[in-house]
């Protein structure tokens, strides 16, 4: 029997030959004949990488799975997520007592092994179910999967999803959703990082009560003349005189906004929220001098956003959040040394403006997320708590530092060295640019 890696080899070898064919020796319907012969092995290789993925498991020194796939492979994170759950309603399942189960999608995972479907089919297929109303009897879930799958078969993906909502209102022609239902789907997410002039789109999928509360809020503070950023004598509280209201020149959706601003704003730095991981519950940003002083560039808040210098500037107005300076130049900060176990507020600050988020190497986690660690000695060991010997670490890479072989420490630069078990396919010794997106473009400058 041949092994995964010799098999692996062979394939290899076999893309190399393929690559090195002139294209231009095939007459044009072959080209078209070639494509779909590729197109299906390359599926087909997509179902053995997720067969795989299905049988990941975390052994000692491993971070979670998701975590090292998405490092291994050098994918996003929410890539890797994607897939294992992919993989997860695709591979055969086993019950406690070890009886075998097929996939939760067991014709669609007989289509997607044979090579005949997309990723796109796939998603068509999935968020098929995940709107489909629980009441549905299981008799018709599985109909409905088989027929997805047949279909799939022959159809593009915008072709499939048709007759996918032409199908789902059949099996729930009057369109009834139970709480349950609705409770599932609601959520909200920010749709990719900020774009390039700043500006994030989200998503936000709210159940009738939210919708409810946000109707009441925007009723008041929605209204032509509030919570206007334009007005100098902006009102948040009371009733704007009729001239601001004229004067006001903002849509809809820019006043439903700039109301939300204000709701969020009224509530921060407000200490009946309490604190969360020792600083109260506010914004946090780091500047530099240089920038502050010449009202230009961008300063970094504690969860990653990117702040224009004239926001910062406006946000100093009011009395809840924290501003950290440090030099642009050298990056230094404040010295701060203290010998308690635990990191005082000021100490925190510095570390959201050094590190930004969890120091491990390809951690996204920002600052807002992350713990105070000591990167050297621990405090149990010895180690004071004195900031250059201070960083931030996520939860999830903290355990790891506790409990499975990852150690610490601190590089000349001021970085956190992260240094994996040696039986981790990662490489030794990683720091964390994420964060510090800079350091790549001033190096190509």
């Amino acid at each position: 029997m041949i092994s995964m890696l010799a098999a692996l080899e062979a394939l290899d070898a076999a893309v190399e030959a393929l690559g090195a064919i002139d294209p231009g020796t095939l007459a044009a319907p072959e080209r078209f004949a070639v494509l779909e012969r590729l197109e299906t092995s390359r599926r087909r290789q997509i179902a053995v990488a997720h067969d795989i993925v299905a049988r990941l498991e975390q052994f000692e020194g491993c971070p979670p799975v998701w975590i090292a796939l998405a490092d291994v492979l050098r994918i996003s994170r929410a890539e890797a997520r994607r897939r294992m759950r992919d993989a997860e309603q695709l591979a055969p399942r086993t019950t406690l007592t070890g009886q075998q189960l097929p996939s939760q999608l067991p014709a669609t995972t007989k289509a997607w092994q044979a090579g005949v479907l997309d990723i796109e089919h796939l998603r068509v297929i999935q968020k098929f179910f995940r709107e489909l109303p629980e009441q549905v009897a299981p008799i018709e879930v599985e109909k409905a999967e088989r027929a997805l799958a047949e279909h799939a078969e022959n159809l593009r993906p915008d072709q499939l999803e048709k007759f996918a909502d032409r199908l789902a209102l059949t099996l729930n022609p009057d369109g009834r959703f139970s709480d349950q239902d609705r409770a599932r789907k609601r959520g909200f997410v920010w749709c990719g990082g900020q774009r390039a002039d700043g500006m994030s789109v989200g998503k936000l999928i709210a159940n009738p009560q939210l919708r409810a509360e946000f109707d009441a809020w925007f009723a008041k503070f929605a209204a032509p003349g509030m919570c206007n950023p334009a007005d100098q004598t902006a009102v948040v509280d009371g009733q704007p005189a009729q001239a601001q209201a004229d004067a006001d020149l903002r849509s809809h959706s820019q006043r439903q906004h700039d109301a939300l601003s204000a709701l969020v704003r009224g509530q921060l730095g407000d200490p009946k929220l309490g604190t969360h991981n020792g600083l109260p519950v506010t914004v946090i940003v780091s500047a530099t001098v240089q920038d502050l002083q010449a009202q230009s560039g961008h300063a970094v808040t504690g969860g990653g956003t990117l702040l224009p210098m004239a926001d910062v500037i406006r946000m100093a107005s009011h009395s809840y959040h924290y501003l950290a300076l440090f030099d642009g130049v050298t990056g230094q900060a404040l010295w701060l040394g203290r010998t308690k176990r635990l990191a005082t507020a000021d100490q925190r600050i510095v570390l959201h403006t050094k590190d930004r988020g969890c120091t491990a190497p390809g951690c996204t986690v920002p600052g807002y997320g992350s713990q105070v660690h000591h990167a050297t000695k621990d405090w149990s060991d010895g180690g004071n708590t004195n900031i250059d010997d201070l960083t931030f670490a996520c939860k999830c890479h903290n355990l790891l530092i506790e409990n499975s072989g990852w150690t610490t420490r601190k590089r000349k630069d001021g970085n956190t060295e992260w240094i994996p078990p040696p039986q981790l396919p990662l490489i030794p010794g990683g720091t964390n640019t994420y964060h510090h997106p800079e350091v790549f473009l001033q190096d190509d400058l």
